[in-house]
């Protein structure tokens, strides 16, 4: 009996963030792989991890980017990873695991922070609030499989997750300094939901005074640029506040325009819809059933509004705003719910059953659309399969700009004999006079070398009748190609390129 308690009291606990934990985990061991939004973060955790203070050996220095990176959140999470990476290298298991292991670190941090911000709807809203705000988390893909990717907005999120907990706790200050954190450190953008939350607390709602502004956050501001240029002047080897350049580069420069534009009405239209899905239009209801919630979602709208004005856009951007929205949908769900015996909201009820059941069947949809988005991490882990483990000779694979943006990172290399290079600029004419044994590539032809093997894509949705009414089709995204030098290697039984 004693152990069945114990077991009821850990579910209450715990029991949530072991459910969303368990969704999160399996997006990780699912879809390992990490694109070249993650990559800067990827690489300078598998430097802290494998070079820890050889600076010279790092990625970012040979391969720098647009702008330049802030490094404390890659050392937060491998200071976090070490340990469990430390034991995976004594039973001399691959580096990949250790990439799932920082990822599962990430992902802890977020969650944590979540939770504090679950905690503070409990305590203002209610349990059933709180369970609904679960339960729409759950059935919703971006949030949870983005929570593990060590993308500069995701390592923003954690301290935004804490500054909606600090200001529903009635902590304002504390809210405004984890904004101000996340702001000079990790995702300059956040200005803007600093700036609408902190004019709401100042000339709506009255609950803070310039003086006392000025007064608890100028040191939290000084603090965080201090250290942002202390270790990231370290790291980059020259003066740098990553995060000012950033701000330069896309606001006052517009250069990220170079990088895709949308039209202003795009994150209401598109990035909402698809990250938010049954939320979306519950969110909206909320507003009106709850006056509450309306104090904490206008600012957060505020924020798309003028983050709207920015031609670029990604849906990652504004993923920040997400548990908000959440919250408004909760509050409309719990609702409907409570009056579900009532004739017009016992309509309302099984709409609201509806649009679950569509959430999770979107959720599933877009999940199997995002495992076929790395085809060169596959590429490379079925190369590594073949088995040239006891050659004395190494084996050295080129990877291209394509491949290395599509699923490669350090962490898919292997030891000797494999060795790799990601080389630019070198041209299809050229890769006949290098010394490369296998190349990695977008190209289906490469003169010098043989098609050994090609890995799919995801390409486009295309609607069709009957069920499923939506078929994910798949395209050739990459090519591995041998070296016609090495007759012993493209001699296997390969299974060949069509």
């Amino acid at each position: 009996m004693a152990s069945n308690s114990k077991s009821e009291t850990f579910l209450q606990r715990y029991g949530y963030d072991f459910l969303l934990g368990s969704i999160a985990a399996f997006y990780v061991l699912a879809v390992p792989y990490t694109k070249v939004e993650e990559s800067f973060n990827v690489q300078a955790m598998h430097d802290i991890l494998y070079h820890r203070l050889n600076l010279d050996n790092y990625d970012h220095l040979e391969f720098s980017g647009v702008v330049p990176r802030t490094f404390i959140g890659a050392l937060l999470v491998s200071i976090i990873a070490a340990p469990f990476v430390l034991t995976a290298s004594l039973l001399h298991l691959p580096k990949f695991y250790a990439l799932l292991i920082a990822r599962m670190a990430l992902g802890c941090i977020i969650l944590y922070t979540l939770r504090f911000f679950r905690r503070q709807i409990r305590n203002k809203f209610g349990h059933q609030v709180e369970a609904f705000f679960v339960i729409l988390t759950a059935i919703q893909f971006h949030f949870l499989f983005y929570c593990t990717r060590p993308l500069p907005n995701i390592l923003a999120l954690g301290l935004v997750n804490l500054a909606y907990g600090y200001w529903f706790e009635g902590r304002f200050y504390a809210a405004l300094n984890s904004l101000i954190f996340a702001t000079t450190v990790f995702r300059c953008d956040m200005l803007l939901l600093l700036c609408s939350i902190g004019l709401q607390l100042l000339l709506v709602h009255k609950k803070i005074s310039v003086w006392g502004a000025l007064k608890h956050c100028t040191g939290m501001a000084l603090f965080c640029i201090g250290l942002t240029i202390l270790v990231d002047s370290i790291m980059w080897k020259r003066l740098s506040w990553p995060e000012f350049e950033v701000f330069w580069f896309n606001s006052v420069l517009n250069k990220s325009s170079e990088w895709g534009t949308h039209a202003f009405h795009w994150y209401f239209t598109s990035a909402l819809p698809r990250s938010l899905l049954a939320a979306y239009p519950l969110s909206l209801f909320g507003l009106f059933v709850d006056r509450r919630v309306r104090s904490f979602t206008l600012p957060v709208l505020a924020f798309i509004l003028l983050y709207s004005k920015l031609p670029h856009k990604e849906l990652r951007f504004i993923i920040s705003s997400v548990p908000i929205f959440n919250l408004s949908a909760s509050i409309a769900s719990n609702r409907i719910y409570n009056n579900k015996k009532k004739m017009i909201w016992n309509l309302l009820f099984l709409i609201l059953l509806g649009l679950l059941l569509m959430s999770l069947g979107g959720t599933i949809t877009t999940f199997m659309a995002s495992s076929w988005n790395y085809p060169s991490g596959h590429a490379l882990k079925e190369l590594h399969g073949i088995g040239f483990h006891n050659d004395t000779d190494e084996r050295w694979v080129h990877i291209d700009t394509f491949s290395a943006m599509n699923g490669i990172s350090r962490f898919c290399e292997s030891d000797f004999p494999w060795r790799y290079s990601k080389e630019e600029k070198i041209s299809l004419q050229e890769f006949q006079q290098r010394n490369f044994t296998f190349v990695i590539n977008e190209h289906p032809v490469i003169n010098g070398f043989k098609c050994l093997f090609t890995e799919d894509g995801f390409s486009r949705v295309r609607l069709k009748f009957g069920f499923p009414p939506i078929l994910l089709v798949k395209e050739r995204k990459v090519y591995v190609h041998g070296n016609l030098e090495n007759q012993d290697i493209v001699s296997k039984n390969w299974p060949g390129c069509p």
